[in-house]
């Protein structure tokens, strides 16, 4: 298994909308793998291909307690929702920065498993709010695109500090 590298906002091609997945091949297969294993050592609950520059509708999750049942929803699509939540939702993709969000409490959703046999699961809370999280990334979208202009670009500009101190610290590290 391979850990895959996480594109982090403001990437543009975390703003790509996914392609179905039409091949459900051992290329697949191993692509489920190496997501999985990847969300789980980035210390995640859920992953989208399009966060690892995988431009396919292909989500995994795994939102239990000892992060041992992983999930895995192709060409996912939510048939009905109902009701209303809000979570404090964070994001492989946008490290260290949370904020809330409301999205449906209840959903039905229709979704292809690794060897693309249909099924339909009702879910709520926490998995209902994963996995409309994660199908975001297929169309483009980040919970970030949730907040006000101005709070979007504090949680920008936050990043890029981020990522000097990480920069100026490795530098500093080198030459030790």
């Amino acid at each position: 298994m391979t850990k895959l590298s996480i594109l982090e906002f403001p990437d543009p091609r975390l703003t790509t909308v996914a392609a179905d997945v039409e091949s459900f091949d051992e290329s697949l297969q191993k692509l489920v793998r190496d997501m999985t294993e990847t969300m789980y050592a980035a210390k995640g609950i859920g992953l989208a291909a399009t966060q690892v520059n995988v431009h396919k509708r292909l989500l995994v999750l795994d939102i239990s307690e000892n992060q041992d049942q992983p999930r895995v929803y192709i060409n996912p699509q939510i048939l009905s929702s109902s009701g209303e939540q809000e979570y404090e939702e964070g994001c492989l993709s946008v490290p260290g920065i949370y904020a809330n969000v409301k999205r449906a409490e209840n959903i039905l959703i229709k979704a292809q498993d690794s060897d693309g046999i249909d099924f339909e699961e009702e879910l709520e809370g926490l998995h209902a709010v994963c996995v409309q999280h994660e199908m975001d990334h297929l169309i483009g979208r980040l919970f970030v695109d949730y907040l006000s202009p101005l709070k979007k670009n504090m949680v920008k500009k936050k990043l890029e500090k981020q990522r000097k101190v990480a920069a100026k610290e490795a530098e500093e590290h080198l030459a030790i």
